[in-house]
Order: structure tokens, then C-alpha cells, then sequence
């Protein structure tokens, strides 16, 4: 039943799955952490992955990307997603990052354009240029030549993003991406993340506040450790799923408040 959940919001709306994840599990020794997760995101939709903590959501990312080795399917554009990682661009926890490493914002952004450049290949005006429009789009143009780990925590975190757009990529995947930002920050993470999904691409979030989930997003999963519900935000994120996935408590609590 959990792998047929994958194809079911796709088949309701007639969308197609940007990434399909069917029967996801995977162990840590004795500890199930993702008990056969199944779920569809379609193409241009904005997805927040949300579920009490331990609940396998930032691991439900790192195993789609590979850097977690569990069982199950994992496709991307109707492709194994080794084939398509150029299209899929990763913004992980800001907690997962050495903020000490002595490089510029500038260096991080280009870091996005390895793909089209490879390690060694040369920087050129153009992928200067790119890497400078990036960060532009998040406003972040006037810090190019800043070390990195003297930024605060949300120009670190706008910084990512920009490395993200410099990839060009069809597919966003960001682990908590307003985790320990101010309100300006998170504004205008959201605004780049909407204006990426009007063109086209997909973006799918891991998120905690579930007061701003109707606001900011147009479906959502609910994960606790296995797939709990998927769909709509209007249709699926309701009282009775989030009793289901967090516990009775969370079934009665305000699911609104206004974005920053």
C-alpha cells in the first residue's frame, strides 16, 4: 500500500513526478529510521517535509541524494537519480557545515557551477558573471569577497541558496532552510523559493513551523518514519494527519500565522 502512495497525488492531478521515492527504508544498526516511505513530488509544486523530530526527514533527503544507503527506489525526472544529479541542486543544515573553512561567498557560489566547469576547469566572465547574479538574487552581491564564516547565520544560509541557483538546476532539495535565520532572511528565502517554482522548477523543503506550511507551500509530506499522508496542503495538511504524525496533542493547535 506504502509503494502505491508514491503515484497517487500524480495520478489525481495529472502531474508528473519530478522525484518518485517508493519503498525508502533504511537502518541505523538496530534503528529503523525510514520504514518503507513512499511519496510522488510533482513537477512545479513546493513541498514541505514535515514530522516530529527523529522522524527520518533529513535522512529521507540524504537518502534520495545517496549520501545515505537504504533500500527502495529513488527516480528523478523519470530517471535513476545518479543520472539526473546535475539537475538537482542540495542545500544541506547550516549545523553540517565547517563555517571555518577559510574560503570567500564568492568561492562557495561558484561551487555550484562545477558541473559545467569540473573541479579544475577554468572560471570563466561568464560563470563569474553567474555566480555574481546568483548572489544578487538574494541580495547577498556586496558580501562576494567576505569570508564565509564571518557572515551571520542567514546570510550563510542565503549564500547556499545561491549556490544552488548558480547550478541552474530543475530540482531543490533544502534540509531546514529557515532553521536559525532572522525574519528579513526567511522572507526572502521564500520569495526566491516561489519565484523558482512560477518558472518551473521543484522545490522540496524540510520544515518545522508548522504555522507558516499553508502560507509558504502548495503540498506537503508528513513523515514519521514511514509516510503518514501526502497531497495538497488544503486537502492533507488537516487535524486529524498531523494527530497521526506528531500524536493527539498536535491534532487541536492553530495550523496558521502570518510569513514574516
Amino acid at each position: 500500500m506504502a509503494k502505491d502512495m508514491a503515484g497517487k497525488w500524480a495520478q489525481q492531478s495529472g502531474a508528473a513526478c519530478a522525484l518518485r521515492v517508493q519503498g525508502l527504508t533504511l537502518r541505523y544498526q538496530d534503528v529503523l529510521a525510514l520504514d518503507n516511505a513512499s511519496a510522488c513530488f510533482p513537477t512545479g509544486a513546493m513541498t514541505a517535509i514535515i514530522g516530529p523530530n527523529g522522524a527520518g526527514k533529513s535522512t529521507f533527503l540524504k537518502s534520495v541524494l545517496g549520501l545515505e544507503q537504504g533500500e527502495g527506489t529513488v527516480s528523478a525526472f523519470g530517471s535513476p537519480v545518479a543520472a539526473a544529479m546535475a539537475r538537482i541542486a542540495y542545500v544541506p543544515q547550516r549545523a553540517a557545515v565547517d563555517w571555518s573553512f577559510p574560503v570567500r561567498v564568492i568561492d562557495v557560489v561558484l561551487m555550484g557551477c562545477y558541473r559545467q566547469t569540473g573541479l579544475l576547469g577554468r572560471i570563466t566572465a561568464q560563470t563569474s558573471a553567474r555566480a555574481m547574479a546568483a548572489l544578487e538574487r538574494v541580495g547577498m552581491q556586496a558580501f562576494a569577497r567576505r569570508q564565509i564564516g564571518a557572515l551571520s547565520g542567514g546570510q550563510q544560509q542565503r549564500v547556499f541558496l545561491a549556490r544552488a541557483l548558480a547550478q541552474g538546476a530543475d530540482l531543490f532539495l533544502l534540509d531546514e532552510p529557515f532553521a536559525g535565520v532572522d525574519a528579513a532572511t526567511e522572507a526572502a528565502i521564500i520569495d526566491v523559493l516561489k519565484s523558482l517554482r512560477d518558472t518551473g522548477a521543484t522545490i522540496i523543503a524540510v520544515h518545522h513551523d508548522l504555522s507558516t506550511v499553508a502560507t509558504y507551500f502548495d503540498r506537503v509530506l508528513l513523515l514519521n518514519r514511514r509516510t503518514i499522508a501526502e497531497g495538497p496542503v488544503a486537502t492533507t495538511f488537516t487535524p486529524a494527519a498531523l494527530a497521526q504524525a506528531y500524536g493527539p496533542a498536535l491534532g487541536g493547535v492553530p495550523l496558521l500565522r502570518s510569513a514574516p
